[in-house]
């Protein structure tokens, strides 16, 4: 799960001094082993994901069981789309959001609420645009169902300190069962969302059907890659 310095560079084709001044100067988590920086897979997707930095997603593959993993398009059928949510705070909208996932048995919504809460506070989940993915800081390990993506628009746009100083209207909120799924899941994510069409769909916003009909055929363009 730990990235050498040097393999991120070659990765993302950048020089060392580019990896390393993402660590020391601009926030990209990491931890010292031998005298030399590793970086987490998971922290480096929630890192670029939320400065818009393109990051190949070969770097976060998860072997041969990848083709098992859930697709976003799956995800979301099962986490569903939702519109006007209310609410005028970070806590009031994720509380609304929260209210409406399917969660596992014996996964409690407060304690879920409480996470997702605790990773805001240690920085935005925001991306810019309008658009945040609440996300737990790790994923919630062992939990029983699948792993679910729920889109949510907003009734009032609401300040999550994002780093274009725009308010969030569009939230999705990803609860994954494992490491592995939430990985897959968060890559993939960050790819549909490079892409501007989709983007101007959701700020229509576009019905659940468009909305599920542009994420399938921009998935299929991942498979033909």
């Amino acid at each position: 799960m730990f990235l050498k310095v040097t393999d991120l560079a070659a990765a993302a084709g950048v020089d060392e001094k580019t990896v390393l001044n993402w660590i020391k100067n601009d926030g990209l988590p990491a931890h010292k082993q031998d005298d030399r920086y590793r970086v987490n897979r998971v922290d480096l997707l929630e890192w670029a994901t939320n400065r818009g930095i393109s990051i190949p997603s070969e770097l976060f593959a998860v072997g041969t069981e990848a083709s098992r993993l859930s697709s976003v398009s799956e995800a979301l059928e099962l986490g569903g789309i939702f519109y006007d949510l209310p609410g005028d705070t970070p806590e009031s909208a994720l509380r609304e959001v929260v209210s409406r996932l399917e969660l596992p048995p014996g996964l409690d919504p407060e304690f879920l609420l409480q996470t997702l809460l605790a990773r805001e506070a240690l920085g935005s989940t925001a991306l810019g645009n309008g658009i945040a993915i609440p996300h737990v800081r790790n994923p919630i390990v062992g939990a029983a169902g699948g792993a679910a993506i729920s889109l949510c628009f907003l009734r009032n746009p609401i300040d999550f300190d994002a780093v274009d100083g725009k308010p969030v209207t569009i939230l999705f909120t990803l609860v994954t069962p494992n490491v592995k799924a939430h990985l897959h899941l968060l890559a993939k994510l960050a790819f549909l969302l490079h892409d501007q069409q989709f983007q101007e769909l959701l700020h229509r916003p576009g019905s659940e059907a468009e909305i599920m009909s542009a994420i399938r055929a921009l998935e299929e363009t991942i498979i033909r890659r």
